[in-house]
């Protein structure tokens, strides 16, 4: 009787070691099939996120300002070239361009050329019609050329990138991952180096504009429109190697300076 209980104990036991076993290998398969999770970006990984993109929206929106503004050149003629008491400013952008016809009464009598553009004056702005009919424009009998197409077109490429890049920074933050960081980086710096090709293209259209006639002297100046783009290519290229640097599994200073103190 004794060794029927005790090889009845024994096989209570065995079933019982197979039962845990069998329980594990349930929560192991089950483990299996949902997988590691996709791991979180902390807190503080994501301040320096909203940090450097808050530094991009700055440059996005210097650059829709100065984009969509015409005091990228101003054209002055002499204070003495009409004859009377007026004369003629001119400033334009990528898009359209204004005459100002001012007094002389208001201008600084040590100038020599007709403005500032900021006097009070009567203005005549019109669009550029090389966006739609292929014309060029004409300002002070001179003629604009294709370079200041193709600096819009830039520019308007530009404007693209920075949506893309904030829509990928934006899905970053939402989903709370890094995947998302390396093409923003990408979009971004690549905005930036457009809109300074923009610039330089266009300052080559100021100087093709003024050699195309040479009946009526002009003297020009770039003005706060060309500096706000400029200012916001700089800054979408260093929010760009910002979130290139914030993409990368550890910090790159954690890769070139030794650990001091730490346990290996």
């Amino acid at each position: 009787m004794w060794s029927n209980l005790f090889v009845q104990q024994d096989e209570d036991g065995r079933m019982g070691v197979a039962g845990g076993g069998g329980l594990a290998g349930l929560g192991g398969v089950k483990g299996g099939r949902g997988g590691p999770r996709r791991q979180k970006m902390s807190d503080s990984q994501e301040g320096k996120i909203k940090l450097a993109f808050f530094l991009s929206i700055v440059g996005v929106t210097l650059a829709v300002l100065g984009v969509g503004t015409e005091f990228w050149a101003e054209l002055a003629q002499s204070k003495y070239l009409m004859g009377n008491n007026t004369c003629q400013v001119a400033h334009y952008g990528l898009w359209k361009g204004c005459v100002k016809t001012l007094s002389l009464d208001d201008i600084d009598p040590q100038r020599n050329s007709c403005g500032p553009t900021e006097l009070r004056g009567e203005s005549n702005c019109t669009y550029f019609k090389f966006f739609t009919s292929g014309e060029n424009a004409v300002i002070f009998k001179k003629t604009t050329n294709s370079l200041n197409l193709a600096a819009a077109i830039l520019a308007l490429l530009s404007l693209a990138m920075m949506a893309m890049g904030s829509i990928c920074i934006i899905m970053s933050l939402s989903k709370g991952v890094q995947f998302f960081l390396k093409p923003a980086s990408f979009c971004f710096v690549l905005s930036g180096v457009l809109v300074l090709v923009s610039i330089l293209v266009f300052h080559q259209s100021v100087l093709g504009l003024l050699e195309s006639n040479h009946s009526i002297p002009v003297t020009y100046e770039l003005s706060w429109s060309m500096g706000c783009v400029g200012s916001a290519g700089g800054i979408l290229i260093l929010g760009g190697l910002c979130f290139l640097l914030l993409s990368l599994p550890c910090s790159p200073w954690q890769r070139c300076l030794p650990q001091q103190g730490g346990s290996t």
